[in-house]
């Protein structure tokens, strides 16, 4: 019987296993997880012929390197990057048809972030209350990709698209989030309100998949009491003690004790995954 699996062969610098994530769980403490760029997500699978939730790997800046152990069709995309197979180039937002034993490798990003690795089948690994999403905040689902690491592959169900490339999104020269105050804006200066909405902010290295963090002018509390913890949502724009705003994503805790000035509408987190550090930051107004 045919081996249906990869081995990893460069694992590069975070590589993890995502689908659209773990929902319905928050009560229990367990955030939906999940791939932060989900267009980018649904296009790789949509390409191979998989369903829109199956799990693909998700890479972080560098890339990865596998060997599948069977001939298998692969799609990249989300952050642009260079492709090859056995060292011949490949496309990129593409479906390509990978032999056994060849080495598909998806190189570092030229822009953005965030890359989609989609194999026809998906990726087979357990799934944890109803995903295979890794969630590097519970630990929930399977680790980061290490090499050696063995990941088995589904049985294919539909036929890889009929394109030579599809349209996709570029990664942000500028990062626009719209944002709606509350519930805690009431908890900041007014002078701070104005500074959120018309000062540059910039991504800061210290960003990963837990929340964006921005460096630029802090924002000026009203209230300096101590604030019980609260339930967070994804998009969630909390202030912590240094007073600049940091947006949750995907591996959010559910919980939170600093206060949240707005939220960030959900369309404009897929952007947020691929802005790069030093990225310019704008918050603006819902409805703009």
């Amino acid at each position: 019987m045919t081996d249906r699996a990869l081995s990893v062969i460069r694992a590069g610098a975070l590589t993890t296993v995502q689908d659209l994530g773990r929902y319905g769980h928050a009560h229990l403490g367990v955030p939906r997880s999940g791939a932060l760029d989900l267009p980018a997500l649904r296009l790789v699978n949509r390409l191979v012929g998989n369903p829109e939730g199956a799990a693909a790997l998700e890479t972080t800046l560098s890339g990865c390197a596998v060997r599948p152990r069977c001939a298998v069709t692969v799609a990249v995309a989300g952050a642009p990057c260079p492709v090859t197979v056995d060292g011949r180039p490949a496309a990129w937002g593409a479906p390509v048809r990978v032999p056994a034993g060849a080495v598909l490798d998806v190189g570092a990003a030229v822009s953005g972030v965030r890359g989609y690795v989609a194999f026809g089948g998906g990726i087979a690994v357990e799934p944890v209350l109803g995903s295979r999403s890794a969630d590097l905040l519970s630990g929930l689902g399977p680790g980061p990709l290490r090499d050696g690491a063995v990941l088995p592959l589904g049985r294919t169900v539909g036929r890889a698209a009929p394109v030579d490339g599809a349209p996709t999104q570029a990664p942000p020269a500028e990062l626009v989030l719209r944002v709606r105050l509350g519930p805690r804006d009431d908890w900041f200066t007014a002078g701070a309100l104005r500074t959120l909405f018309t000062r540059a902010y910039r991504v800061s290295p210290a960003s990963n998949r837990i929340g964006l963090r921005t460096e630029g002018p802090p924002l000026e509390r009203a209230v300096h009491t101590e604030l019980p913890s609260e339930g967070l949502v994804t998009g969630a724009v909390q202030v912590p003690p240094d007073g600049r705003p940091l947006v949750f994503l995907a591996d959010h805790p559910t919980t939170g004790g600093y206060p949240v000035v707005a939220v960030v509408a959900e369309r404009d987190l897929p952007a947020a995954a691929q802005a790069a550090p030093g990225t310019p930051v704008r918050f603006v107004p819902a409805g703009r």
